[in-house]
């Protein structure tokens, strides 16, 4: 049971953060309140009209939009779409919910359907919530009575007395459907918002919506692929249903998920803090080092300005000593007064070389200190671009991330990633991978550093998940970790083979490289020498090849690549007591479904045509994967069609006898089915027309290398 206070979060709008009221269902599926929709629209008219967006949402204390909503609304009012109204022919609205612009189409507003059941629960939800408030009677003479019931045809709720008297027996409205008291009115019947007099009774799969027939014959859905209401209503009942109770089932599995959010919203708190911490003692240091700068460049000028006030100081003295009757002025007028010639000529001499200088001091004055402080002008540029540009990354690294084409499993792991920048900062890069195990509570990362971008792991189990991650290191300093990628290991140790050039190859139609790992078949002359025995229903048999090594026991993988050109190719297993029946008759054969004297006239011996060959093969071609028709295959030929994945691999376990076709991307198996294992069996290849195999190559150190030359 479903309790209605637990659903709360489903049932509040995006636009204004309160409980729907009269929901509308948006193009996107999402649902706004009419009365939000109507005042997004009108600050959209005002923000288009006043050429800003710092319109009317003010005014509007409902709405409760994000920056990024208000930002749209202000690209959208700029974006040259004229609106005359509430309803424009053509109108984007920046929906609250998935922050998308939803085009609402020519009829706006009046285009959208009412989400009544939303409407229903909300109505379930309020009443529970307000279980105490009662619902009064519309009718009562004041003060009114409490409701027992509400009437849906009247859409007006009575207490006992009240609908006896507006429902009295042996008239039409006698007959209307009353329910419990409520406050919540939905007609019966829904209407078409495009077709108002017309009931809606289809649902268009393309729009996702319920149409009316109007709608369908000459409206916008009449190309549309349409369902009637009760198969629309089953299927989505069906899939809900099903949706629903696979996420139950999947309970303890949440409820390990919330607990694990709990655990990071705890663990995220801490790093905040830490962080926090760490930042403000890295700008305290920042700002101890400024302060000591600060001191001593203010010391430094302290300095020089005593110094160049005590030149000047002691300059102006002398200068104030060339006044009359003041200090050496004054002394030599009165040295003057001397009338003693010996005592005179003893002191004038140093007395004139004083005044001498004091003449040409005067004559070329020069002050004794500059007062300018030019050489004390402290130059920040450098450092003002540098603190500009401080940020938790200002070492420069940049986050490397892995790059899934790149890298592949096979015999070993070949982990290869890549800046963004495209830029080689790091002087070493340091990657971590652990196995994903549900069992283990605590997470043990094995650490390697690499000189390149490129790392081979050897040693992985077969069958298992991995994740990897990388990161930057410059010196003591390290960028934050990648993205962590996870990977699939092949489902079995992988069986190496070359192609067989010795046993049935035909060289006349295949081509093989000098390494014998890749072959190509060509559709050349020796078709067209053939093409003369053709009739009306006649095929060229495949061109066949195996390979050089047999496997007798075990579970073995091996990968390979078909070019996307190939027209046919066949791909599969063959025991060794069944290669001669597999190579038999390699020439241009006529079919017998169509020979003048068979006698078949139908297809029917080939429905199962798989099942009786004397090897397990599966097909592919023009780009496709097709599954092999088997009673257990799907019966809808477009659901054995799959797209062909750019590497391939098969999985055979002899000890229990199957074999599998696995997309080696994603390490997911396409088909698997039984065979019989009883001899030595071989990789088997067929070819026609133009096409290409090529073997998948076995992942050694050397890659690393030939990443590093490269």
């Amino acid at each position: 049971k479903v309790t209605v206070k637990n659903i709360e979060r489903e049932l509040v709008c995006p636009a204004c953060k309160e409980l729907f009221t009269h929901p509308l269902i948006l193009p996107c599926q999402h649902n706004v309140c009419h009365k939000c929709l109507k005042e997004i629209l009108f600050a959209l008219e005002d923000s288009f009209a006043d050429g800003g967006s710092e319109s009317s949402n003010q005014s509007s204390p409902r709405i409760k939009m994000s920056s990024s909503s208000l930002d749209r609304i202000d690209r959208l009012s700029r974006s040259g779409t004229k609106r005359n109204s509430l309803t424009p022919r053509s109108s984007l609205f920046p929906c609250p919910g998935c922050q998308r612009d939803i085009d609402l189409g020519e009829r706006g507003i009046n285009g959208l359907f009412r989400n009544f059941t939303l409407e229903t629960i909300v109505e379930r939800y309020r009443q529970a919530a307000r279980a105490a408030i009662a619902v009064m009677c519309d009718f009562c003479k004041p003060p009114p009575q409490e409701s027992t019931k509400s009437c849906m045809d009247c859409s007006a709720s009575y207490c006992n007395e009240c609908f006896k008297i507006h429902h009295p027996w042996g008239t039409v409205k006698a007959q209307h459907e009353y329910v419990g008291p409520t406050t919540n009115f939905r007609p019966k019947i829904l209407m078409c918002p495009e077709h108002e007099m017309e009931r809606v009774n289809m649902y268009c799969e393309i729009c996702r919506r319920p149409v009316c027939h109007l709608c369908k014959l000459g409206g916008c859905h009449a190309n549309h692929r349409v369902t009637t209401m009760s198969t629309a209503y089953k299927t989505l009942k069906e899939k809900l249903s099903k949706d629903i109770e696979y996420l139950i089932s999947k309970e303890s599995q949440v409820k390990a998920h919330i607990t694990q959010l709990d655990l990071l919203l705890k663990e995220t708190e801490c790093n905040s803090e830490r962080a926090k911490r760490e930042a403000s003692e890295s700008f305290e240091k920042l700002s101890r080092v400024l302060e000591e700068k600060k001191s001593a460049a203010l010391r430094a000028i302290e300095t020089s300005k005593s110094l160049r006030l005590k030149k000047l100081q002691t300059q102006a003295e002398e200068y104030q000593g060339l006044l009359e009757n003041n200090g050496l002025v004054g002394y030599a007028q009165e040295v003057l007064k001397e009338t003693d010639q010996s005592c005179f000529v003893q002191t004038a001499k140093q007395l004139h070389i004083r005044i001498q200088k004091a003449t040409e001091s005067l004559m070329s004055f020069t002050p004794a200190a500059e007062t300018t402080f030019e050489d004390f002008v402290v130059d920040i540029a450098k450092q003002e671009d540098i603190l500009g540009d401080l940020s938790f990354h200002s070492n420069g690294l940049e986050i490397p991330e892995i790059n899934e084409e790149q890298s592949r499993m096979y015999n070993k792991a070949l982990i290869s990633w890549e800046c963004p920048g495209k830029t080689d900062s790091a002087d070493i890069y340091v990657l971590e991978y652990h196995k994903l195990n549900g069992e283990e509570e605590s997470v043990t990362w094995q650490e390697i550093e690499v000189c390149s971008k490129r790392k081979v792991i050897p040693d992985l189990d077969d069958d298992s998940s991995y994740a990897f991650r990388v990161r930057g290191c410059k010196g003591s300093v390290c960028s934050p970790w990648s993205q962590q990628v996870i990977l699939r290991t092949p489902p079995a140790p992988v069986f190496s083979f070359l192609f067989d050039d010795k046993c049935g190859y035909n060289s006349e139609h295949l081509l093989l490289n000098p390494k014998r790992t890749s072959v190509e078949s060509r559709a050349g002359f020796p078709l067209l020498l053939g093409s003369d025995r053709m009739q009306v229903g006649c095929y060229t048999t495949l061109d066949y090849i195996i390979g050089d090594t047999g496997i007798a026991k075990g579970k073995h993988f091996w990968a390979f690549h078909v070019e996307p050109y190939s027209y046919l190719v066949k791909v599969g297993v063959v025991s060794n007591d069944k290669i001669q029946k597999l190579f038999h008759n390699t020439h241009d054969v006529t079919s017998p479904r169509y020979e003048q004297d068979s006698g078949h006239e139908s297809g029917s011996e080939d429905a199962f045509f798989d099942s009786s060959q004397p090897f397990t093969l599966v097909t592919l071609g023009m780009k496709k994967f097709f599954i092999p028709m088997t009673p257990a295959a799907p019966k809808d030929p477009a659901s054995r069609i799959l797209p062909l994945p750019s590497r391939l691999g098969v999985c055979l376990d002899c000890d229990k006898g199957k074999v599998g076709f696995y997309d080696v991307g994603h390490m997911k198996c396409l088909y698997e089915c039984e065979v019989d294992c009883s001899g030595i069996m071989y990789p088997a290849f067929a070819l026609m027309g133009g096409a290409a195999v090529h073997l998948e190559e076995a992942i050694t150190a050397q890659c690393e290398e030939h990443h590093d030359n490269i």
